[in-house]
């Protein structure tokens, strides 16, 4: 699995508008409605859906990242939305510091190894203090497509 195929066309946020969580992730998930990743019938029930998981426990793990994920039974394949932000996030991260980079991951919820995998993915290229250096310092979503293919391709390392 590799990021660039999670992270489609359209979902890509270089430019998050809120500082604050449950906004950026409304805009996340109308990012992932728009691209057609998501239903736009699910809109509400998605976007109420994170916020349950983020209520139950932060996914704001530190070092400027957050990753909100969810499985439902309404989505049919697995995709996620990059949200960037320059003045930081506040996502109640465990370091209480402010969040400059969010994947949001919509899986199905039928494939739970599948959303796992992801998340592997996810979090192996976030472990990267380059990985994260970079996506913090992307201005377009094209900076963003790049990054994750070079990722993909692992040219990017610690």
């Amino acid at each position: 699995m590799r990021l660039s195929q999670l992270v489609g066309t359209g979902a890509i946020v270089a430019r998050l508008a809120s500082a604050q969580r449950d906004e950026a992730i409304i805009e996340l998930v109308d990012a992932l409605v728009s691209s057609g990743a998501a239903p736009a019938r699910l809109r509400d029930d998605l976007v109420r859906s994170v916020l349950e998981r983020e209520r139950r426990g932060s996914t704001g793990f530190g070092r400027g990242v957050a990753v909100p994920h969810v499985k439902h039974h309404g989505v049919q394949t697995m995709a996620a939305a990059v949200g960037l932000s320059e003045r930081g996030v506040d996502f109640n991260a465990l370091d209480k510091q402010p969040v400059y980079s969010v994947f949001l991951l919509l899986s199905p919820e039928d494939r739970p190894e599948d959303h796992l995998h992801a998340m592997e993915v996810i979090f192996k290229n976030l472990s990267k203090e380059t990985f994260r250096r970079f996506l913090r310092q992307a201005r377009t979503a094209e900076e963003v497509r790049t990054l994750l293919d070079e990722a993909d391709n692992q040219l990017i390392t610690g």
